[in-house]
């Protein structure tokens, strides 16, 4: 049995998710830029109160460790954190792009075929993107980059295979990305903590926990201010 909180904040959506030996419990979500520090600990609350689990029942706290949004990845981990000290909890980190992955083979439930991969996009400002590549089992293809979309992108893998790209990233490039023939792109994708699931119960199960003190988030490129738009 594993009894898992996961948390989601490294994309505009803000989620938690409550799981039991690899079932989801409880959800509660919101996708909106610049709440996740404003709705975390509430999400945290209402979903353990809703499954009528305690905060000591927990047995692991696992979190979405990015590439993502700087800002996000903070406030995620950081409530991750705090939670595993408070608690004296093991703590879980499951790559955000792989658990978007999972959470698009869900969704497709079968339905894509052998020759078909899924190409997981977060924005990353202008035509820029974190992405990765991965075939229909989960399996990566492509590690994890920063590109920035253009006419030519993927196009060695689009001449042999489909490809789905879905994410928050996906819909700003979706024009470059449909002149090919094998590009599908989905771009009303929604992440979530639910995504988180599968691996995180698969990670608990080996044992497969981060130094809680020196961990942090996976942020693929340095941290750039910018002036918030007026």
């Amino acid at each position: 049995m594993s009894l898992i909180l996961e948390i989601e904040t490294a994309t505009t959506v803000c989620s938690v998710a409550l799981s039991r030996s690899g079932t989801l419990l409880a959800c509660r979500e919101i996708e909106q830029r610049n709440v996740h520090a404003e709705k975390i600990t509430v999400f945290i609350d209402d979903v353990l109160s809703s499954a009528g689990v305690d905060y000591h029942e927990l047995d692991a706290i696992a979190v979405s460790c990015g590439p993502g949004s700087y800002t996000g990845l903070r406030i995620g981990v950081s409530a991750a954190k705090g939670l595993c000290f408070a608690l004296d909890k093991p703590l879980i980190a499951v790559e955000t792009l792989e658990a978007m992955t999972s959470g698009m083979i869900q969704k497709l439930n079968g339905s894509s075929n052998e020759n078909t991969l899924l190409c997981p996009m977060i924005d990353a400002r202008r035509m820029e993107v974190f992405t990765a590549v991965f075939d229909g089992q989960a399996n990566r293809i492509k590690p994890t980059s920063a590109e920035i979309v253009g006419e030519d992108s993927f196009a060695d893998l689009l001449q042999s295979n489909k490809v789905i790209f879905f994410g928050d990233g996906a819909g700003k490039c979706g024009e470059v990305l449909e002149a090919h023939a094998n590009a599908t792109v989905i771009d009303d994708f929604t992440n979530s903590a639910a995504f988180l699931v599968r691996k995180a119960t698969k990670k608990f199960l080996a044992g497969e926990f981060e130094d809680v003190a020196y961990f942090e988030p996976f942020y693929l490129k340095d941290f750039i201010a910018g002036k918030r738009p007026a």
